[in-house]
């Protein structure tokens, strides 16, 4: 059973959802990373959650995909808007809690929503994420994505075959040196992105998100179940993050991916749902 659906979560902002399998055990939201849309959640580790007896809700954030799009530069939200987003989403569902999933931001904002709406929050899956209001020592971006982030200003956007190429040097760089890496399916999920959103430069308005966080805003406030999966050669969010995370919430479990990087790859999706569905148990 699969379902799409707008879902207004603010005066002219609607995002595009949808809905995979049925709440018999629960609800399991998806929140993909800064600059993505929902096409790069792997279609195994949606199904397979689906499956196991979860209504399993992706979506794609304001900027991207067929969700409220603002002009390149035009940002009109910020950090607590995206995470109001996911609590809008599962009123909009009738989901009175759910098990948070959140990729890189999309695990920063899950934070934010699991610390202000405390009830609404039964587990955190935070994957490739910075833990909330902590500082740590990492190694940052690395020298060749910081030089292809670099590259955008000359980037034609009109181009497609020249934004194709951007998307896929992205993903390379981000990749970790582990085999499995497969540059066909990275492509396969960029043209389905270009196909779903009217302005992908939009869509980079993320990199200039922001917002002031309180004291009572920190990782280690967290009073759930959390799961953090990590690459080991992660290099736009380091591996330090994640130690940082289990150092810091009370309740954290790690799945390291030797090798891996700041990506999601099919390979990797058995292990990553079975540790997500075990989290999930420990709160049926």
């Amino acid at each position: 059973m699969m379902q799409t659906r707008l879902v207004q979560v603010a005066d002219g902002v609607h995002l595009c959802t949808q809905a995979t399998g049925r709440p018999e055990r629960g609800t399991i939201l998806l929140a993909m990373g800064a600059t993505a849309s929902m096409a790069w959640w792997p279609e195994p580790l949606v199904t397979g959650l689906a499956e196991a007896g979860y209504q399993v809700i992706a979506f794609d954030h304001r900027d991207t995909g067929r969700s409220t799009t603002n002009a390149p530069g035009d940002l009109r939200y910020d950090l607590f808007d995206m995470a109001a987003d996911l609590i809008a989403i599962l009123a909009a569902y009738e989901a009175e809690a759910a098990h948070l999933v959140g990729m890189s931001l999309g695990g920063y904002i899950a934070q934010i929503a699991a610390l202000t709406h405390p009830h609404r929050v039964r587990s955190l899956t935070l994957i490739a994420a910075e833990p909330l209001g902590v500082t740590y020592e990492g190694e940052g971006l690395s020298e060749d994505l910081l030089e292809h982030f670099g590259s955008m200003a000359a980037l034609d956007w009109s181009n497609r075959d020249a934004v194709v190429g951007f998307m896929l040097k992205l993903a390379e760089l981000s990749a970790g040196p582990a085999p499995g890496f497969d540059a066909n399916a990275a492509l396969r999920r960029i043209e389905r992105e270009l196909e779903r959103t009217s302005s992908m430069q939009s869509a980079f308005n993320h990199a200039m998100v922001s917002g002031e966080l309180g004291p009572e805003l920190v990782a280690g406030r967290l009073d759930v179940p959390v799961l953090v999966v990590h690459g080991s050669q992660d290099r736009v969010i380091s591996v330090a993050a994640a130690r940082a995370s289990l150092a810091t919430i009370p309740d954290a479990r790690l799945l390291l991916l030797e090798g891996r990087g700041h990506e999601l790859l099919d390979a990797d999706v058995p292990a990553i749902a079975d540790a997500i569905l075990r989290l999930a148990a420990r709160q049926a």
